[in-house]
């Protein structure tokens, strides 16, 4: 058995040794195509189904990949190379083959207000360099960011302007100055970005107008109060404040871990109603709904009625048509009524049986 084992050991040695000297040249029926700029290469040759069967089919497999990868290794070795670092590298040409891609192209972004004017005015943007040269500490530093030049927020000495109040704060001052700068700019980028999709601005609180109504007031209170991390769950209440109308159903979701009786009821129902054939039939809802529609056809009938002219003349006055009891006119009368040819009729009460 040991002998056997040596024998094997060597022989697989000897197989390895050959599958690394094999030869650069490889034949094949049909020539591959290549895109070198792809690094691709299409083996368009019939797959022998018998020899894949016959051998194991990770060795055949192994075997073709290692063929059509020399192949296309010599169709690189063609192309024009150079030295770069002590290293010879080949230029690839342009691909040839177009690969899909995951997500569509971006879609350029539309101008912005700035952007238009500058075209419109032939204004070209100038790049600018990141090093500029700081008077103060005699060296190059950053134009932005940290340890920028002429930092003016590390000054712990600000002179105060002939025309500013002596007492007011210049630090506190600057800052504000900075903080509207800032807001202003996210306006604007807001502004710029509403006016790419076609949408109005967004705004939250007061208009910047001149006088503002009760409410846009009560608005502006309500979003300062719910401005807080719990929402305005602990924010206290005026003595004669309202409560505010706009604050809108807050959703209820059932617990994750709780009841699973009502649960697995729950579920159970859902399956009878789509397991049923039968529609499922609200008795209150259909009854309520027969008895709106009496109800309105009733109202329209009385409103055709209501509409319609009626006889001349009235109940106790004169006229020339048909009169009522105690109505004098030339037609036909009824109970007392007077006309050219005697007595009213007197109305039958009785009708006969059914």
């Amino acid at each position: 058995m040991a002998s056997c084992s040596i024998e094997d050991v060597l022989a697989k040695a000897e197989r390895d040794e050959a599958e690394k000297l094999r030869s650069i040249a490889v034949n094949k029926e049909l020539d591959l195509e290549f895109d070198p700029g792809h690094l691709l290469a299409f083996d368009k040759n019939r797959v022998d189904t018998r020899e894949f069967k016959d051998n194991k089919g990770e060795d055949f497999l192994r075997s073709l990949a290692r063929d059509n990868t020399q192949l296309l290794i010599n169709e690189i070795w063609k192309l024009p190379t150079e030295k770069v670092d002590e290293v010879i590298v080949a230029k690839l040409p342009d691909s040839t083959t177009p690969l899909p891609r995951e997500k569509p192209a971006p879609k350029p972004k539309p101008p912005t207000k700035w952007e238009q004017f500058a075209k419109l005015k032939g204004i070209q943007k100038k790049k600018k360099t990141n090093m500029v040269w700081d008077e103060v500490h005699k060296e190059w530093k950053r134009r932005w960011g940290y340890k920028r030049a002429n930092d003016d927020t590390k000054e712990w000495l600000i002179e105060v302007p002939v025309t500013a109040d002596p007492n007011e704060d210049q630090f506190a001052k600057r800052n504000k100055a900075k903080k509207e700068r800032v807001a202003r700019n996210e306006y604007n980028r807001l502004k710029n970005v509403a006016r790419a999709q076609k949408i109005k601005v967004p705004g939250i609180g007061l208009a910047p107008t001149s006088q503002q109504s009760k409410s846009e007031l009560a608005q502006a209170v309500n979003v300062a109060k719910i401005s807080t991390a719990s929402v305005g769950k602990f924010q206290e209440k005026l003595p004669k404040e309202k409560t505010s109308k706009n604050t809108g159903k807050k959703r209820k979701f059932q617990p994750l871990i709780g009841d699973f009786g009502s649960e697995k009821q729950k579920q159970l129902d859902l399956l009878k109603v789509m397991d049923s054939k039968k529609p499922r039939l609200d008795v209150t809802k259909a009854v309520n709904k027969q008895m709106r529609e009496e109800d309105r056809e009733s109202a329209q009938k009385s409103k055709k009625s209501f509409g319609k002219k009626g006889r001349k003349g009235n109940m106790s006055g004169k006229g020339k048509g048909k009169g009522m009891a105690g109505g004098k006119g030339k037609g036909k009368g009824m109970a007392g009524g007077k006309g050219p040819k005697g007595k009213g009729r007197k109305p039958n009460m009785k009708q006969g049986k059914r």
